[in-house]
């Protein structure tokens, strides 16, 4: 996968969004990388072998990522440069209830995405964003080549900064094996009104055609298997949902690529995305193995205590019992205040 990392520094628990001269107290800081990172951090803490192509600074914010994702989350950055006098790009993540607002500042890489990757490494998936008010709406060269290799293409669009939503934006899904945009990003660029009509829109240019409605689930169609799932959310008490929706978009990744049921990926998407925004912190509120299995051990238990709600998961979920860990599986830390804590999260050799 390829695109830029930042610095996050989230707030959470705002009772309500700045406005003009005032100040708000949070209840609560991260810091973490960003951006891209968030995709890669989710994947590699599920089990894939993830490798990065990003620009990174020459300053400490660049020292910090670097670290963060190299040695603790175990992500091949041999495909990643250093740049001298460039500065990390920053995002500051405001989350207030179930939403967040974010302001970032940046500057565009110094090379384009093909010089970064040369010829990519031979892989069963690739991620890549097709919005983002993008004037080119071709894929980089670089997944091109990889789809040509046998790699499935798993595209997301972004928020449109321009308002246009650039309805030339699907023919490039032609390219791509999977999309994956939330419910405003699929009916602004579909020019649709519900979320259903958006994505039965988008299954007329991709196969995998995948539509994220926040605490509402998501529905997908699979046009390679002739399958179409709607499912819901999990309920969980959401603290911030920073990079949720990468967490989702790992786990599909997972589950497509795994030949899993359609609605399997879709109920095992939005498990990781939901403890994901149970934890504040981007990235590092991903799950790993560890968390999904001391989840789906809790569910197990009440339901054996005869908890309504809990035997009624476990008969939705039940398809887990057959994917996480027989033994015990260290649970990965969270973000800090001011500086992400080294991972405990052990791998075999």
């Amino acid at each position: 996968m390829s695109g830029t990392v930042f610095l996050d520094i989230v707030f959470t628990g705002l009772p309500n969004p700045p406005s003009a001269g005032t100040e708000v107290w949070a209840a609560g800081m991260a810091s973490c990388p960003g951006g891209i990172a968030n995709l890669a951090v989710a994947a590699s803490r599920l089990g894939l072998r993830t490798s990065l192509a990003a620009g990174f600074g020459d300053d400490v914010y660049a020292d910090f990522c670097w670290q963060t994702l190299e040695e603790q989350e175990h992500v091949d950055l041999s495909r990643s440069r250093r740049f001298a006098q460039w500065h990390s790009p920053v995002t500051v993540s405001m989350a207030v209830e179930r939403d967040r607002s974010m302001v970032t500042h940046g500057h565009e890489l110094p090379i384009g995405a093909d010089e970064l990757i040369g010829t990519p490494p031979s892989s069963r998936a690739v991620l890549t964003s097709i919005g983002e008010g993008a004037a080119d709406r071709t894929l980089p060269s670089w997944v091109e080549g990889a789809r040509c290799r046998g790699a499935l293409v798993f595209a997301d669009a972004g928020w449109d900064p321009t308002g246009a939503w650039d309805r030339s934006l699907l023919t490039t899904l032609a390219g791509c094996d999977a999309f994956m945009p939330n419910a405003v990003e699929a009916m602004s660029y579909t020019r649709t009104d519900s979320p259903r009509a958006a994505l039965h829109a988008l299954a007329e240019h991709v196969p995998l055609a995948v539509v994220t409605c926040g605490a509402d689930g998501a529905m997908a169609i699979d046009a390679t298997t002739g399958e179409e799932a709607d499912v819901s959310a999990l309920v969980v008490d959401a603290l911030d949902p920073t990079g949720a929706g990468d967490v989702f978009g790992a786990a599909l990744v997972l589950g497509t690529i795994a030949g899993w049921p359609l609605e399997h990926r879709l109920l095992f998407a939005g498990v990781s995305a939901g403890l994901a925004v149970h934890e504040f912190g981007g990235s590092l509120a991903a799950p790993g193995w560890g968390d999904i299995r001391d989840w789906w051990q809790g569910v197990r238990a009440r339901a054996a205590a005869g908890e309504p709600d809990a035997a009624g998961l476990r008969g939705r979920y039940g398809f887990i019992d057959d994917l996480v860990p027989r033994t015990h599986v260290c649970g990965v830390r969270r973000a800090a205040a001011t500086i992400a804590r080294r991972s405990d999260l052990t791998r075999p050799a």
